[in-house]
């Protein structure tokens, strides 16, 4: 439920902290008090658009902040931890937003930042606002299939996911379809430019991933090979010459051999010295073997650097390594096949999007039976919540007419236009009086009777709903005498299974609750300021008896507002 709404700098308000309890909380007061921002403020909490406007004159910001509680399966908990978003004990979410005077919104959950898409995805979970535009809604056939979708939720809701799978599914083969049919040109000039890019890769004959790299240290290896040759000749000299190291040190072994007979001490070192002069000795032989095999032919160079500059212009081309190159080669290889055998991929996807056709019926006519048994149900509950309203006498029903505009899909010679929604339209029709045919909604019912059905619809759709809060603004405009006693009495029903709160003129209304709100505006250091009080006994029998003359209130106007109190109390 929603426990505090907290509001700052927010059109004629100024500050405002409003706790909130279960049941039903009215609020009323004079028209322009402010009664309907607090339903503003709570509809940008639910990610309703912002605007600079909502910024109280002279203000950097407007600050909205929402304290709700929820239990742990509730479906705000759900998305929150889907987002990333830590919750609080308790089941607490605090929702804020603030909208800057130059109309940047800025959103937070529980502290942390959030888009607005977020904010929109969690707060639409807690805050159903229900007003006078929602008359207008009744009155779109478009919205008269989600409305039969939520009353039926449990088994409907899991036909639609399964039918919306086969028909995305369906449109996905078409599209592919499609695309191989009408790319003719398209298709010859990429299978053109695949046979060239898999004709030069072929041409290099690339085996080795590491044919660069080593071909690198081959041309270093050429570019310098005489100073290489000096090198090893160098040291070959060093070694092997008449008079250099290894005379040096075969004397050296000589004389530790003579001393180690002397000194048995002496045999680990002469050993070990005998060891390195035959190793280095070893050493020079593989350097002269080494010069003997140096070639300075100046053609292998040249075919190094030009093996090497076609591996670099294929990198420039394909891929910034061998490997990248191949598996490129590779991928098109796969795209070559897949053009080259074009006719026979559209006859497997014909063939496929026939198959989806029949499943995608299948899924629509189970989908439709299940709708026929909901609207039957739900019109027969609409009936009745309607005869608690006074319209007794109304015939309600829910009709399935073809879609004019769609996608037309075709199964053994039926065809059908279908969307993604199904394959019919739902629309309400309606007879309010006996003995007159039924008609559609929008084009036979008045305001009063838009704001009964809709109340009717509500009190039977909230038991799917998982919102914590029902808002109603002003729903029972147009209405009065026994009508409104009817109307309140349905907004205290919805508000035995959730927390309601409910803009009213009515005093029928009003004498239903269990908390009474009075909303009040006053001038202060020469601006606005609004004010929020709720009510007690005697300060609400002069509301209701306000609410009752229009005018100056009477004895006897408190003495009707009394009654109405006492009224409700046996309710």
């Amino acid at each position: 439920m929603l426990e505090e709404l907290t509001i700052r700098n927010f059109a004629i308000i100024e500050e405002l902290t409003v706790p909130f309890t279960s049941g039903l909380t009215v609020l009323t007061g004079e028209t322009g008090a402010g009664k309907s921002m607090i339903i503003d403020a709570l509809g940008l909490l639910a990610g309703g658009r912002g605007s600079a406007d909502f910024v109280r004159h002279e203000s950097k910001k407007a600050e909205i902040e929402g304290l709700f509680t929820v239990p742990d399966d509730h479906l705000a908990s759900e998305r929150m931890a889907a987002s990333g978003i830590d919750g609080e004990e308790e089941g607490m979410i605090i929702l804020r937003r603030e909208i800057t005077h130059k109309g940047k919104s800025i959103c937070r959950i529980n502290g942390q930042l959030v888009t607005l898409t977020t904010l929109r995805s969690i707060g639409q979970t807690l805050v159903d606002i229900h007003g006078q535009h929602e008359h207008q809604e009744l009155l779109q056939m478009d919205k008269h299939s989600g409305m039969v979708d939520t009353y039926a939720a449990s088994t409907l809701f899991s036909l639609k996911a399964d039918y919306e799978h086969h028909f995305d599914q369906y449109m996905s083969i078409k599209n592919e379809l499609q695309r191989l049919r009408n790319s003719d040109r398209e298709n010859m000039q990429r299978l053109d430019l695949i046979q060239y890019q898999l004709g030069e890769i072929e041409n290099a004959a690339l085996h080795d991933p590491n044919e660069d790299r080593e071909l690198e240290q081959e041309r270093y290896k050429l570019a310098h090979a005489e100073k290489l040759y000096e090198l090893l000749q160098y040291a070959y000299t060093n070694l092997y010459d008449e008079g250099k190291g290894l005379e040096w040190l075969r004397s050296s072994v000589n004389h530790l051999e003579d001393a180690a007979i002397i000194d048995p001490a002496l045999k680990n070192t002469s050993e070990q010295v005998a060891s390195s002069f035959y190793t280095i000795e070893e050493s020079s032989y593989a350097i002269r073997e080494h010069i003997d095999q140096l070639d300075f032919d100046s053609g292998r160079l040249e075919h190094v650097e030009s093996r090497l500059s076609e591996i670099e212009q294929l990198k420039r081309k394909y891929g910034s390594s061998i490997s990248e190159i191949l598996n490129f080669a590779e991928d098109i290889s796969q795209e070559q096949e897949t053009l080259l055998h074009r006719d026979e991929n559209i006859r497997q996807y014909e063939l496929r999007l026939d198959e989806m056709a029949g499943h995608l019926f299948k899924a629509a006519d189970t989908l439709t039976a299940e709708r026929k048994k909901a609207a039957e149900a739900l019109a027969i509950d609409v009936e009745q919540e309607l005869a608690d309203l006074f319209m007794e006498k109304t015939r309600f029903s829910v009709r399935f007419q073809a879609h004019s505009q769609g996608e037309r899909v075709i199964v053994n010679d039926e065809e059908r236009t279908l969307t993604r929604e199904g394959q019919e339209r739902l629309e309400f029709y309606m007879s309010p009086n006996m003995g007159e045919p039924e008609k559609a909604l929008a084009k036979i019912a008045s305001g009063g009777e838009i704001s009964r059905i809709m109340l009717a619809l509500k009190r039977i759709l909230s038991n799917a709903s998982d919102r914590t809060a029902l808002i109603f603004d002003e729903v029972d405009t147009g209405v009065s005498g026994r009508v409104a006693q009817a109307i309140g009495e349905k907004i205290f029903a919805i508000a035995k299974e959730a927390q309601v709160l409910c803009i009213s003129h009515l005093p029928q209304v009003a004498a239903l609750a269990s908390t009474h709100m009075h909303i009040a505006k006053h001038e202060e250091r020469e601006r606005v300021q609004t004010t929020v009080t709720t009510l007690q006994e005697n300060d609400r029998v002069d509301e209701l008896a306000r609410m009752l003359s229009g005018a100056a209130v009477t004895a006897k106007t408190r003495e009707n507002a009394r009654e109405l109190l006492e009224f409700a109390t046996v309710r």
